[in-house]
C-alpha cells in the first residue's frame, strides 16, 4: 500500500500541474452525468413512477451505480488504457519489474477526473435518502456500504476482463463499454424494469444485481430478508473467474516487438 500510495501521489501531483485543465475536465465529468440526473427528472415529472419505483427510490439506486463505476473507473483505469499499455511495450518493462503485474498495472494510471461523477453521486445520494424517508439503521447503512463496495469490485473487475482480452486481440474491444458504461446508463433503474431475460444475465452471467438489484430491494422496505444485504459479498466471487482469464492471458502473452 505504501508503494500505490506513492504513485497515487505521483499522478495526483501530475494532476495538479495544469490545474485550470484538471477542474474543466472534472467539471465536464459530473455535467454529463447531470444529464442522466435531468433524463430522470423529466421522466418522473410526466410520469410520477416506473414500475412501482418512485423518484426518490431511482434515485438511490441511480447514486450508487454511479458512485461504484466511477470510484472503479478512477483507481483502475490502467487495465482501461492496457490496449495502449501492450501496444507500446510498456507491458513487457513491467514483466521485469518485482513487483506484482496487478499492481503496476493499476498504478499506472489514476484518473482523478472522475471525481466530478462522485460529486454528484453523493449529492444525489444525499438527496435521496432525504426524499425517501426510511427510517436508517445499521442494516440499511451496512446494506448501503456493501452495496457501493460489491459495486466497484465488479466493475473493477470487468476492467479487467476487458485489459485480459487485449492480450489475444492487442487492440480494446468496442463491445466491453456495454457493460461498464453501458451498466452505469442503464443501471440508474432496477433491472427488474427491464424484464427476466436482463435479469438473468445481470444475475448469473455479469452479476450486477448482486449489488444493485436485490440488496437494493431490502434497502427500500420491498422485503424483509435480512440476508440479501450479503449478496454483494457473494458477487465479489466474480473475480476468481476474471483473475483466472488474467493469468491466462500473462501466461500465453507474446510481446509486441515495441
Amino acid at each position: 500500500m505504501s508503494l500505490y500510495m506513492k504513485f497515487m501521489g505521483i499522478h495526483l501531483k501530475g494532476a495538479m500541474q495544469y490545474k485550470i485543465s484538471y477542474l474543466l475536465t472534472m467539471l465536464g465529468q459530473f455535467l454529463v452525468s447531470f444529464n442522466v440526473f435531468l433524463g430522470i427528472l423529466f421522466m418522473f415529472d410526466r410520469f410520477h413512477e416506473v414500475k412501482s419505483y418512485r423518484f426518490s427510490e431511482v434515485l438511490l439506486c441511480y447514486s450508487i451505480v454511479l458512485f461504484s463505476f466511477s470510484f472503479a473507473e478512477m483507481f483502475m483505469r490502467g487495465f482501461d488504457a492496457f490496449a495502449s499499455t501492450i501496444g507500446n511495450g510498456e507491458f513487457d518493462r513491467i514483466l521485469l519489474r518485482p513487483r506484482n503485474i496487478i499492481l503496476l498495472v493499476v498504478s499506472s494510471k489514476i484518473d482523478f477526473t472522475r471525481f466530478g461523477r462522485m460529486i454528484q453521486a453523493v449529492i444525489i445520494l444525499i438527496y435521496g435518502i432525504r426524499k425517501s424517508e426510511l427510517v436508517w439503521g445499521p442494516a440499511r447503512i451496512l446494506t448501503l456500504l456493501l452495496m457501493i463496495a460489491g459495486g466497484v469490485v465488479i466493475f473493477g473487475c470487468l476492467f479487467l476482463v476487458y485489459a485480459s482480452i487485449c492480450f489475444f486481440t492487442l487492440e480494446g474491444l468496442e463491445f466491453m463499454n456495454i457493460l461498464t458504461d453501458g451498466a452505469r446508463e442503464y443501471g440508474r433503474y432496477p433491472f427488474d424494469v427491464y424484464g427476466k431475460a436482463v435479469m438473468r444475465f445481470c444475475t448469473y452471467l455479469v452479476p450486477y444485481t448482486l449489488f444493485q438489484y436485490y440488496p437494493f430491494q431490502y434497502l427500500i422496505g420491498r422485503t424483509d430478508r435480512l440476508y440479501y444485504l450479503l449478496y454483494p459479498l457473494i458477487g465479489c466471487l466474480f473475480m476468481i473467474p476474471c483473475l483466472v482469464l488474467w493469468r491466462f492471458g500473462v501466461r500465453h502473452y507474446q510481446s509486441t516487438g515495441s
